[in-house]
């Protein structure tokens, strides 16, 4: 409640409305993108950028939005229940929207070829490969549910107005990373198998379910609102995870494509032929005298 009579003194002294701020940012970050999207179908109009991508992400920055303006983040200065609410968008129903809008590939589309080797090398470097893989989304966006609702850091950060844009940006990020680590259709040189990634998914799963369900039964929490926003944050965390975690799910299973390990290996043939192929010209006249045909030449040009 302080909190919000903070927010409120600063509305009136200040003159400027708290949402007008993120309310800008989703401006910008949404005419960012369609910027992006209008220079990818001006470089190759052929190729063009697909419609449901860009459907995706302004529908990230709508339920962006929705969490971070009124009347969802009043309610959530007040309620526990709305903060739960406020969670589950930023963590994770805006994740997999932004991140299955592709902006990675996007950007690599539109930036000049040098910047884009650069950034193709930041991809492949080994920090990245850290970030990138599964385990490191879970334990950020999981795992910090446990420090953040069992331990006094919760009632710390609500009683501080920046402390709780920095949870709203950590929320994002985590989620961000996560979802991409399992669906994302954007590169990504570390990210494991489908059986791996499915195993990912289901630790989320539980983890969530867990939490929530401790959380319902007032064990170890330590959460300063009424038992009843309690239990119905608890309740609204264990369905509404589950719910975004299926899209999730889905969201691998539609993006999984098995040729493509074959189509890979059957590149990767054609080069090695191709290469052998172009020997094997150089050494037809010597050979052609003795009735001898370089086999390789009709694999690799198929």
């Amino acid at each position: 409640m302080g909190h919000h009579l903070h927010e409120q003194g600063h509305d009136a002294g200040g003159g400027v409305p708290d949402w007008l701020p993120p309310a800008l940012m989703l401006l910008a970050a949404s005419a960012a993108y369609l910027l992006l999207v209008r220079r990818a179908r001006h470089r190759n109009p052929v190729l063009g950028w697909s419609r449901w991508r860009t459907g995706w992400f302004l529908g990230g920055i709508l339920l962006l939005g929705v969490a971070l303006l009124p009347p969802v983040a009043p309610l959530a200065h007040e309620d526990f229940r709305g903060h739960m609410v406020q969670h589950l968008l930023i963590g994770m129903y805006v994740p997999l929207a932004l991140v299955l809008a592709a902006p990675v590939t996007l950007l690599l589309r539109t930036l000049p070829a040098s910047r884009g080797r650069r950034l193709t090398a930041v991809l492949h470097s080994p920090p990245a490969r850290v970030i990138s893989h599964p385990a490191v989304g879970l334990a950020l966006s999981a795992g910090s549910l446990v420090v953040l609702y069992f331990t006094p850091l919760y009632n710390a950060i609500t009683a501080d107005p920046a402390a709780h844009w920095l949870l709203h940006a950590h929320f994002l990020l985590a989620g961000c990373l996560f979802a991409h680590a399992i669906a994302g259709p954007d590169p990504a040189p570390a990210r494991p198998g489908v059986r791996a990634r499915l195993v990912y998914l289901g630790l989320a799963v539980a983890a969530h379910a867990a939490i929530s369900q401790l959380m319902y039964g007032g064990f170890w929490a330590d959460i300063h609102a009424p038992i009843d926003q309690v239990r119905g944050g608890a309740e609204i965390m264990y369905y509404g995870g589950d719910l975004a975690e299926l899209l999730l799910a889905a969201a691998l299973v539609t993006t999984w494509r098995p040729e493509r390990r074959g189509g890979v290996g059957r590149s990767r043939a054609g080069r090695s032929t191709a290469g052998r192929s172009t020997a094997g010209r150089s050494t037809a006249g010597r050979g052609a005298g003795r009735g001898v045909v370089p086999a390789r030449n009709v694999s690799g040009g198929s």
